[in-house]
């Protein structure tokens, strides 16, 4: 690119951002009230300059003083107006908006003509700090890319980082550099919400973290052994014992590790054979649901739950450790056999099971791909991963960020497939269901 061709490109650019400031500007004032102080103040002194010109007494006999005063009377209109234009350009200019872009610029976000996206909007959320950009042609996957880079250089933590409402925006979540997720945080039963089916996992830099199973049907959680996997998983189960859904553990430990009470509220199954049955039977009322679901014409089991018919409950699958279950290492031609047919029937309920309202919450520490298949692990959107090793982290989430971004010391620090960190939920397992 020539100096010629670079002079254009910035001058183009600036003009390009002078505009987006200016549209922004618009806004502010129609939404924010404090921006109408500003506009009412400039018209309030813009009338009273104009009231002193048209009243302002001056000696006729200096020609110079004349010529000024009637050149500044004409030009005054055109003056006003392009200050009206500077303040809106100025309230369309978010609060460190210059160092903002100049921090993206040194570490190095910028496109091929190393220009650095432009800050338009930036406001709170209650403790969180939305920023918009126009992000200059820079595609999400660097901003992804250059997370920690951005941190650093904001000295904010990124929560998250998404396209606007046109891939033309990107938007981030920002929290202070300051903050921190405790050490520990409780559960309260005032946490319980009320929509079908949201189950909450615990609390990020942002809020509370998560999940809508009547969206979003399967959950995977994975970490090292202490990482507090196992405490997640129960906080999830309880969750759904509370809402009245149906509730299968797999625990082939015996089930030592669930206490008494669990037993009392759930369906508990430390067996092989037993664990066929008990997925045929899903599967079964999986295909049974559906027949209900067509005479009624439903598509998915809250608008049948909505109509004048008998009440279905959601069916809820859990397994702490699926490893112990699908890991066919060693096993016999029969034992092979049966292991292979309780992947089936999971595969089936892991493809079909979000309409009709049954679910799988699957936990494992093991970091081997092949226990898990793909069919299972592509039908799980919703992916958790605690303190792990770069192989189990990218088995459960794609990617690293287990290994990376949780301590080697944590426990009950998680982090999803999509990047938000949050501290799950103590709870206490012999008085939580007395509640």
């Amino acid at each position: 690119m020539n100096t010629q061709n670079k002079f254009e490109l910035e001058r183009d650019t600036r003009l390009k951002y002078q505009f987006l400031r200016f549209k922004t500007g618009i806004y502010n004032i129609i939404h924010k009230k404090w921006t109408w102080f500003a506009v009412v103040a400039y018209i309030f002194i813009a009338i009273v300059i104009k009231y002193w010109l048209d009243n302002w007494t001056y000696d006729a006999s200096d020609i110079g003083m004349t010529i000024n005063n009637i050149g500044f009377r004409m030009m005054f209109p055109f003056l006003s107006i392009g200050g009206f234009i500077v303040l809106i350009v100025f309230l369309g200019t978010p609060k460190e908006a210059k160092k903002i872009n100049q921090s993206l610029n040194i570490v190095g976000l910028v496109n091929h003509a190393g220009q650095s996206p432009l800050l338009l909007k930036r406001y709170k959320e209650n403790s969180i700090t939305i920023m918009e950009f126009e992000p200059n042609g820079i595609p999400l996957s660097d901003w992804d890319d250059k997370k920690e880079d951005i941190e650093t250089a904001l000295n904010m933590h990124v929560e998250n980082i998404r396209y606007g409402k046109s891939r033309a925006k990107i938007v981030l979540q920002t929290i202070s550099g300051n903050e921190n997720l405790p050490e520990v945080v409780h559960w309260k039963d005032k946490y319980l919400s009320d929509e079908d089916f949201i189950l909450i996992f615990g609390q990020s830099r942002t809020g509370q973290t998560k999940i809508n199973l009547a969206k979003i049907p399967h959950i995977l959680l994975g970490g090292s052994t202490g990482s507090g996997k196992s405490v997640l998983l129960k906080l999830l189960i309880m969750q759904c014992v509370k809402k009245d859904a149906e509730v299968f553990i797999a625990d082939f430990k015996g089930g030592v590790d669930f206490l008494p009470v669990w037993h009392e509220r759930c369906n508990i199954i430390t067996e092989e054979n037993a664990l066929l049955e008990i997925l045929t039977d899903l599967v079964d009322e999986l295909e049974n649901r559906k027949q209900v679901f067509r005479e009624y014409g439903c598509a998915n089991i809250s608008e049948y739950n909505k109509m004048n018919a008998p009440k279905i409950k959601r069916i809820v699958f859990a397994c702490d450790e699926v490893a112990e279950v699908l890991d066919k290492t060693g096993l016999s031609k029969d034992a092979k056999e049966l292991v292979t047919q309780i992947e089936g029937k999971l595969s089936i309920l892991a493809r079909q099971g979000r309409a009709f309202g049954i679910h799988l919450i699957l936990a494992t520490q093991r970091p081997d791909a092949t226990i898990l298949s793909g069919q299972i692990r592509n039908n799980i959107d919703f992916r958790v991963c605690g303190r792990a090793d770069n192989v189990l982290s990218q088995i459960i989430l794609d990617n690293t960020n287990a290994a990376d971004k949780i301590p080697k010391d944590s426990q009950g620090l998680f982090i999803t497939h999509d990047g938000v960190i949050f501290k799950g939920y103590l709870f206490d397992e012999k008085a939580v269901f007395t509640h």
